[in-house]
């Protein structure tokens, strides 16, 4: 859950905010209120004894109606077509399972009441396991019940035995006890999936935690013994956990000041035995646990307009045969970037955040499993969807929710609860320095579909052909109708020979007035003055880090560059280049890929999330005209095509897919 008790957040936060008061924190002011009033402890616990029976009747019937709502949840709309929910051929794939193992919030806008909102909004079915019941508005808790340990554990086998998980949100854990419970549980899990794996494919369920340890405004929720115990028997089992900076500091001993603080306290948390963090940014990194700022970091001035996380994790990157980085790959630490809003109604994010990091890591669950099988079901993103998209997922989810958070009572709103994301408004951005502003981005091109007025922005083609010699690009060069063409070097690693070729190419491009664009070889294409390079994600991470984004900028040559998973998009996004392709679209043998076929929903999904100031560029398995019409009318502004244009009539062959993308 997340009430807090001691007044509306400070300034404008994003993905963070409002945590719960623990049970022993609201059972110690309940002590105070009626001690104050003449009321002795243990005429307290007598009070609250006598009451057990009736509230754990109310908690039953709460449970009962959540679990049912969560049930009787609509089909999620086509609005987010990547959700296994919303498979084409009949939604015959049910929507896959996610846990929420956390608090009660009654006024509805955090705990397990904002957990199921998330689950169903990125459509997911919800279950939940309550460890904690409350009275509470937006104004405060009034009150508090925890149900015995047992009966925590009787919901979990209970759920365990018909509704197996995907993947796991763990909110609130107040006490050593419950946080012992749910080591156990957890640990069952694992023994369970390690047994039998032949549903899941030999992927455990995923557990998410959203450690609630710290309120808003700083004070502390939980007592050492339950810090200790989250430590020794739940982390263990937690691929992500999610700590604000508050609880990222108590959990650390130590005050983060600076982005370099943030990242040595992100390798710290790994130590404590999870697979990943993501140390959010709703906090300025000047802003201390009194409430009251501290002297900030020289570097944290040029970022204070943003809301940036930092993610890191233990895991290899995702091409582990090569061993090649991409920019967002855990292992090498990301930052994740968004605009902060300036807004109050914030209530129940850490929860939102946590809950659809943990329903997008299902949806990625799910869709593995159902490789090879005849449905058909998901996409090559969908299936791709691991730690580091799961958290830009959830990171645009919530920005967006904070974007449109309302207030509902007398006290701060909740966050709102969208729907898959699907704008490049709230889209999160991977910011390769951290401690400065957003660059201006590589030479800016436009769509040949754009409505936008002659500003002498260069018009992107509709044709990208893609050649790997000089005698394909001499033939195609020559024709009408192609703007574009790139060579895609194979095999070469002779970089004399791969220089000469190059050059070679851009004369004849430049003879008949056509735009040169260099797959990876980005020396070489400066070199020559060709018009553009093209990278892959791991070359893209390499050029970064050798300097090579820069030199490509300052020689004034355009940039495009591949995207096959929510988190590459985002990567992209960091770097703001010229176009932004996508593949592969269709099945292809023309290149060994490690993504499954994109599918022409992801196509439509892509556009939503770029927007229309940057083209999208399909490519893979569009070997004629028909499937290049497909593509267009799926939101493509342009297609990149090899087997397409090698034709015997290779006029015709153009001609076709020019008609075909008109």
């Amino acid at each position: 859950m997340g009430s807090k008790t001691d007044g509306p957040p400070r300034g404008a936060y994003h993905s963070s905010m409002y945590k719960p008061a623990t049970c022993t924190d609201v059972t110690l002011l309940y002590y105070s209120i009626n001690k104050r009033d003449g009321c002795t402890v243990e005429n307290h616990k007598f009070m609250m004894l006598h009451h057990v029976h009736l509230t754990m009747s109310l908690f039953k019937l709460i449970s009962s109606l959540l679990i049912l709502t969560a049930c009787t949840s609509k089909a999620l709309s086509t609005t987010a077509p990547l959700s296994s929910s919303s498979v084409a051929a009949g939604a015959t794939t049910p929507p896959p399972i996610v846990y929420t193992i956390a608090g009660s919030d009654s006024g509805g806008g955090a705990g397990i009441q904002a957990d199921l909102h998330a689950m169903h909004s990125m459509g997911c079915h919800g279950c939940s396991a309550i460890t904690c019941l409350t009275a509470q508005s937006s104004t405060g808790v009034t009150g508090v019940h925890s149900p015995p340990t047992d009966f925590l554990r009787l919901q979990l086998d209970t759920l365990l035995k018909d509704l197996p998980p995907r993947a796991i949100k763990i909110g609130m854990l107040g006490s050593e006890e419950l946080a012992l419970e749910v080591g156990s549980f957890l640990q069952d899990l694992n023994q369970q999936a390690a047994r039998s794996d032949s549903e899941s494919k030999g992927e455990k369920p995923f557990v998410v935690f959203d450690p609630v340890m710290i309120s808003t405004s700083g004070h502390k929720l939980i007592q050492d013994d339950a810090k200790n115990a989250i430590i020794e028997s739940v982390f263990p089992h937690v691929d992500v956990v999610t700590p604000n900076k508050f609880e990222a500091e108590e959990l650390l001993g130590r005050r983060l000041t600076s982005p370099q603080d943030v990242e040595q306290g992100a390798k710290e948390i790994l130590d404590m035995g999870v697979k990943a963090v993501l140390i959010k940014g709703g906090h300025s990194l000047a802003e201390g646990s009194s409430g009251q700022d501290s002297d900030m970091a020289k570097d944290v001035n040029a970022t204070i307009g943003y809301a940036q996380d930092y993610f890191l994790s233990s895991e290899p990157p995702l091409d582990q045969e090569e061993g090649m980085e991409r920019l967002c790959d855990g292992c090498r630490g990301v930052w994740l970037r968004s605009n902060r809003y300036d807004s109050i109604h914030t209530h129940g994010t850490g929860c939102t955040l946590s809950s659809v990091i943990a329903s997008a890591l299902a949806i990625g669950h799910q869709q593995r499993a159902l490789v090879g099988d005849d449905n058909g079901a998901g996409t090559g993103a969908a299936r791709s969807i691991y730690m580091i998209d799961a958290c830009v997922l959830a990171k645009a989810y919530v920005t967006a929710g904070v974007a449109q958070g309302v207030q509902l009572g007398h006290g701060p709103g909740p966050v709102a609860h969208t729907e898959f994301p699907s704008t490049s408004r709230h889209f999160p951005a991977v910011a390769l320095d951290p401690t400065s502003g957003p660059s201006d981005g590589f030479l800016k091109m436009k769509s040949s579909f754009s409505e936008s007025n002659d500003d002498g922005t260069i018009t992107l083609g509709k044709l990208l052909p893609i050649v790997d010699n000089f005698e394909w690009m001499d033939r195609l060069t020559k024709l009408d109708g192609i703007t574009d063409i790139q060579l895609r070097i194979k095999g070469e690693t002779d970089e004399d020979k791969i220089r000469t070729l190059v050059q070679k190419c851009q004369k004849i491009c430049q003879r008949d007035g056509v735009r040169l664009w260099i797959n990876d070889f980005w020396k070489a294409a400066v070199e020559a003055k060709c018009f553009g390079v093209h990278v892959g994600q791991e070359d893209l991470a390499r050029c970064a880090d050798e300097g090579g984004l820069e030199k490509i900028k300052s020689s004034g040559l355009a940039l495009g560059i591949s995207t096959h998973s929510y988190a590459e998009l985002a990567a992209v996004f960091g770097v703001n280049p010229s176009y932004i392709s996508l593949g592969p679209v269709f099945g292809t043998k023309s290149k060994n890929v490690a993504f499954d076929p994109q599918g022409l929903s992801t196509v439509r999904k892509w556009k939503e999330l770029i927007g229309p100031d940057i083209p999208l560029v399909a490519i893979g398995g569009i070997n004629d005209a028909e499937r290049a019409k497909e593509v267009k009318d799926a939101g493509a502004d342009c297609v990149a095509v090899i087997g397409a244009v090698k034709k015997d009539d290779l006029a015709s062959a153009v001609n076709d897919l020019e008609i075909a993308m008109n």
